[in-house]
């Protein structure tokens, strides 16, 4: 456990929970699962190499699973692995796919595919584990979203289209499996400091006009994601489901 992981104030506990992070060997993924972990939860985390080992850093104390998204067999084999789940997030996903514009038709279409299907497709898979969950507040499905799921962003029109669609489908899986004591949430990740982001983070003039936008005047971290996901899958929010919710220093409220 490291200061990283936890916070001062709240404390969370989730001791024995069940817990799948897509996509959770790095970045926001990577935070989110070693949160979880270090609230007492077990957790599993997915990446497309074959091996934790082929990522070359520590992922101990994290079970680790193969997922290709794009592959419906894949995604129905990580979703067979688990003998229980409490909370699943949907955190893995990719901007432009291969390094291709997502202009080209068929680009977009994986980006969607990738982004969104997959999202739906793990979500699907997973409803029965999550329906036999006996965790306080209910079971959960958290998507991480995007600031292109409010705004346009002319540069990434597939992944834009499928973080939009992902906080359309958070508020009708909210309702559909409602009877089932199933919550979904998502997070609308604004800036944060990842690999994905850097390029944007060395533009200078980029990252005036966006610190000029953003009330609290900062980048955000992988860390101010995790806290926000643990949050929504806390018995503290057992009456909140189908939103999605700004984490973003407040970008999202200027006019």
């Amino acid at each position: 456990m490291t200061n990283s992981d936890t916070w001062a104030n709240p404390k969370y506990e989730y001791r024995g929970t069940k817990v799948l992070v897509t996509g959770g060997t790095s970045g926001i993924g990577e935070a989110i699962a070693r949160a979880y972990a270090a609230a007492g939860a077990v957790v599993t985390v997915t990446g497309t190499r074959p091996r934790a080992a082929d990522y070359g850093k520590d992922l101990g104390g994290l079970r680790y699973l193969q997922l290709e998204l794009r592959d419906a067999m894949s995604i129905d084999a990580t979703a067979s692995a688990l003998d229980a789940l409490d909370i699943l997030v949907n955190n893995a996903g990719a901007i432009s796919p291969g390094g291709k514009s997502e202009y080209e038709p068929d680009v977009f279409e994986e980006a969607l595919r990738i982004n969104l299907l997959g999202a739906y497709r793990m979500a699907h898979a997973c409803k029965d584990r999550l329906a036999a969950s006996q965790l306080a507040g209910g079971a959960n499905v958290i998507g991480i979203a995007s600031m292109t799921s409010i705004f346009g962003n002319e540069w990434v029109p597939g992944y834009g289209a499928a973080k939009a669609g992902l906080a359309q489908l958070t508020k009708t899986l909210s309702i559909a499996w409602a009877a089932e004591k199933i919550r979904v949430n998502a997070v609308a990740a604004g800036v944060i400091d990842t690999q994905m982001t850097q390029t944007m983070l060395a533009n200078a003039e980029m990252m005036q006009t966006f610190l000029a936008r953003t009330p609290l005047a900062r980048v955000g971290t992988p860390r101010d994601i995790a806290g926000a996901v643990l949050f929504l899958t806390s018995e503290a929010a057992a009456y909140v489901t189908g939103q999605t919710l700004a984490v973003d220093g407040g970008f999202s409220i200027r006019g």
